[in-house]
């Protein structure tokens, strides 16, 4: 222990310079940056076309294959059928059509009857088919008079009216029937065909007949015509569904011994496994983490507010830890994959956290494990396609976070291995909590593997933080949760000291030690190091234990036959005394801080108002304790709590209000006197300090029933 203090020492007075602070992040980064780098360093793969792979590779991230999405898309834009869309309003238009041809030839006919001519022997003369047909033509375009032809219409106004009519509502009627269907350009010619049969069966003149025919086949057109932007539109929609082809991150391109053809090769040059032997990113990655990362922290230690040996400690412990849960996981993660399962899964994941907890705070505590799960991510990747293995960082940070929590509890402090075993619930539920999510198919043999390991993991962290926490403590001159329960050891000697020799004064430090311990808690201070403290706080009296009243035992008070001046050089010598043994018994210095100011700068007024009646010239500051005045928040309360328990135990009859009153002087008394200038205790704290002595010294002298004497009879019923 003595050569780990040797190094801790030297190695704080280096770390006095800011150029060797910065050298330590620099050699931390280059420590880490050495750890990780066959870790990033990409794999070289001998792969030639038409040759067998000598490996199976796969991806190593995810990639689009855009030559495989391309094809997707031509194919999808193949099944799209061109669209073809129905002109219903074409049939509509070619029976109006046939329909004014019939209504013009009908209005001919009467125009003809009307008009109708005498000759000179008074018969009549009818108009001539030339000239009603030149009418028709008139009510006609010009362009529906060439289509249909002079024989078609010559037909039409020889015949009689009747025949008119049932020969218009015949065409009419199968120009409707055809034209309603589909009729696409190469389908026209059977579509007239189908209104000729429709119309050869018909109950007219064979001349109707005809025209009926030639009427229809004009009329019969095509109506389902291509639709390029409908079709465009579909072949647009269809592409949309194709999906991106993509090469998985861990997806196997090929297997060993699989011919390597082109299809093969071009997948393997996409995924980045032929031209990768030269790349500085994953290397420059990997720098920039670790920089961002250190540096971060030593921005934290630069701007810190605390002691520059505070600082100090804080920077080497961290750094200690740091460096030895790096190289753990890389020890780790060099003994090889498990056949069930993952070795990662066996590190001790928690020990950071639970050291630094331990030995600085929370925020640190949580900080590294932050900067560890990226760390693991990368070291534990030897497996896993890519270059971040995520489950195990993932496990790292929880499963530390997890530690954090629980060694917040106050019993778990210093039950180290029962919190081991806490945390390995909560690892097991973990693994598979992460595991579940990447994969949920298991053997029996996997669940045992990790199950083990969680409990592995949670346990060596527990094992190791114990084994390491001495060298810490005793390098370092850290005291911890585990050194306070070994001072508070009723067999320690200096204990066993005050107990024999001075049971009075032992008496009087654990009743101290209760309110002091109840108080500090109350404002959030260290309740563990103020009952500690108590115990050895007055150790300087057991030098001469009978000149303290709580050890004179209704024997002769010795101050009666010594003048103020000496009574005075005894009583303040217990602090100075107290904190001589302390050292010399290589005590933490907290301790012996405790023992040598809890009296602060305090007036001894019994004594100092004795001799004002003999000299009333003598000075106040004679008759002062030396000091120094508390220095932190626990010296103050303990100082408090001293004074309180001397004074309500020697009240006659404490009441609750006298109690009260008196606690309020006390602390009246001592911040009038400045006392606590020194310390960063606040005035609220010191009403909260307040409230809990009162609490506390209430439970202890609460009234209790006066029992009526009994007489002798009685006396000898009961026995």
């Amino acid at each position: 222990m003595r050569l780990v203090q040797e190094y801790v020492r030297k190695l704080r007075e280096l770390l006095g310079n800011r150029f060797v602070r910065v050298l330590l992040f620099v050699l931390i980064g280059v420590y880490c940056c050495f750890i990780m780098f066959s870790n990033v360093k990409p794999e070289k793969i001998n792969i030639q076309l038409f040759q067998p792979s000598e490996q199976t590779i796969r991806a190593t991230k995810t990639v689009e294959d855009t030559y495989k999405t391309e094809q997707e898309k031509a194919e999808a834009t193949k099944q799209v059928s061109d669209v073809y869309t129905l002109k219903k309003e074409y049939a509509q238009n070619k029976v109006d059509l046939i329909s004014s041809i019939f209504d013009s030839a009908l209005e001919v006919k009467k125009e003809a009857e009307e008009t109708i001519r005498k000759d000179e022997t008074g018969k009549n003369i009818p108009v001539s088919t030339k000239d009603q047909l030149s009418l028709l033509k008139e009510k006609l375009t010009e362009d529906v008079s060439r289509e249909i032809g002079d024989t078609v219409l010559t037909s039409l106004v020889n015949a009689d009216e009747d025949e008119l009519n049932i020969t218009k509502d015949l065409t009419i009627t199968a120009v409707n029937n055809v034209m309603s269907t589909k009729i696409a350009a190469n389908d026209v010619e059977n579509a007239k065909k189908k209104a000729e049969e429709e119309l050869r069966y018909a109950s007219i003149s064979s001349e109707l007949k005809s025209a009926s025919f030639s009427l229809a086949r004009n009329a019969i057109i095509q109506n389902y015509f291509f639709d390029r932007e409908k079709t465009e539109d579909q072949r647009r929609k269809a592409i949309e569904t194709v999906e991106p082809v993509k090469i998985l991150q861990g997806q196997i391109i090929v297997e060993e011994g699989q011919l390597v053809e082109r299809e093969v090769y071009r997948q393997l040059e996409l995924a980045g496994f032929l031209n990768n032997e030269n790349t500085i990113y994953p290397f420059a990655g990997l720098f920039l983490l670790v920089f961002i990362s250190l540096a971060g922290f030593y921005y934290y230690f630069y701007h810190s507010n605390d002691l520059e040996i505070s600082k100090t400690n804080q920077m080497l412990i961290f750094a200690l830890v740091f460096i030895l849960s790096i190289g753990t996981m890389k020890i780790f993660s060099l003994l090889g994959e498990l056949k069930y399962g993952e070795i990662g899964y066996f590190f001790p994941a928690a020990l950071a956290a639970m050291l630094l907890k331990i030995l600085l705070n929370e925020r640190f505590a949580a900080a590294i494990m932050i900067i560890l799960g990226a760390f693991g991510s990368i070291i534990f990747n030897t497996e896993t396609p890519g270059n971040l293995n995520y489950t195990i960082g993932l496990y790292i940070l929880f499963s530390g976070i997890a530690a954090i929590v629980v060694m917040s509890r106050k019993n778990f402090q210093v039950k180290i291995l029962q919190a081991g075993l806490v945390l390995s619930v909560i690892n097991i539920l973990l693994v598979f909590a992460i595991t579940s999510i990447t994969n949920g198919n298991y053997t029996k043999m996997e669940f045992m593997i990790y199950s083990l390991a969680a409990i592995v993991s949670a346990l060596g962290s527990a094992v190791l933080t114990i084994g390491l926490l001495p060298f810490f403590e005793a390098g370092f001159g850290i005291l911890s949760s585990i050194k306070l329960l070994e001072l508070a050891n009723p067999n320690h000697p200096l204990i066993r000291k005050i107990l024999t020799e001075a049971p009075g004064t032992y008496h009087h430090s654990v009743m101290v030690a209760n309110l002091a311990e109840s108080a500090c808690e109350a404002i959030g201070a260290n309740g563990l190091l103020a009952r500690v403290g108590c115990y050895y706080h007055d150790i300087g009296k057991t030098k001469r234990p009978h000149f303290f009243i709580e050890n004179q035992m209704n024997s002769e008070n010795p101050h009666d036959r010594l003048p103020p001046e000496t009574s005075k050089d005894i009583i303040i010598a217990h602090a100075v005394d107290g904190a001589v043994m302390l050292r010399k018994h290589k005590f933490p210095q907290e301790i012996v801080d405790i023992a040598e100011q809890h009296h602060g700068t305090t007036l001894l007024k019994f004594f100092y108002h004795k001799v004002l009646k003999e000299d009333e010239t003598t000075l106040e500051g004679s008759y002062r304790y030396p000091g120094p005045k508390a220095q932190s928040k626990e010296v103050a309360i303990i100082g408090i709590a001293d004074s309180v328990e001397a004074a309500v135990r020697s009240m006659n009859h404490p009441t609750q209000e006298k109690i009260e009153a008196l606690v309020r002087a006390i602390i009246t008394d001592r911040l009038n006197d400045n006392q606590f200038d020194e310390c960063n205790i606040t005035m609220r704290e010191l009403h909260v300090v307040r409230e809990a002595l009162c609490e506390s010294l209430h439970g202890i002298f609460h009234s209790r029933i006066e029992y009526p004497e009994m007489n002798k009879t009685e006396q000898k019923v009961n026995l």
